[in-house]
């Protein structure tokens, strides 16, 4: 295993209150009404409408691993690596029914946050692959 370095901890943190939002944001959409729907354009509600539930579990599986992942890569617990590889494999997944529902009218703001994400969960996987993986066990 790597030397942990020291600015890993504070990393892990800010990771996790990011994947944290991102619970919250998954809760919300899990949550939206009819009324919220209706606020919507028909492009969005066509979208909505249109994710395979497959696409909205790999939602949650992406932030809720990617929230305590972050949390164990804090510690460090070997944990990490697992959570945030699950995370990772949840966000490709996600962004592939994204881009299936979205019938070819993602906007560019869509598809560059969803490249920041999948970006992050990279590096992510990688940091818990890293300093995590080879910890020994408890």
């Amino acid at each position: 295993m790597a030397v942990r370095p020291k600015w890993l901890r504070p990393v892990a943190i800010v990771a996790a209150l990011w994947n944290l939002l991102g619970c919250l944001a998954f809760a919300q959409d899990l949550r939206v009404s009819p009324s919220d729907l209706a606020h919507m354009s028909l492009e969005q509600q066509q979208a909505y409408a249109a994710r395979p539930m497959w696409s909205v579990a790999a939602t949650g599986v992406a932030v809720i691993g990617g929230l305590l992942g972050s949390i164990a890569l804090a510690q460090p617990h070997r944990i990490a690596w697992p959570l945030l590889a699950a995370s990772l494999i949840g966000v490709i997944v996600q962004d592939v029914g994204l881009v299936m529902a979205s019938g070819g009218v993602l906007g560019t703001m869509a598809i560059v946050l969803q490249g920041m994400v999948l970006v992050i969960a990279i590096v992510l996987a990688m940091l818990a692959h890293r300093y995590a993986a080879g910890l020994p066990k408890d």
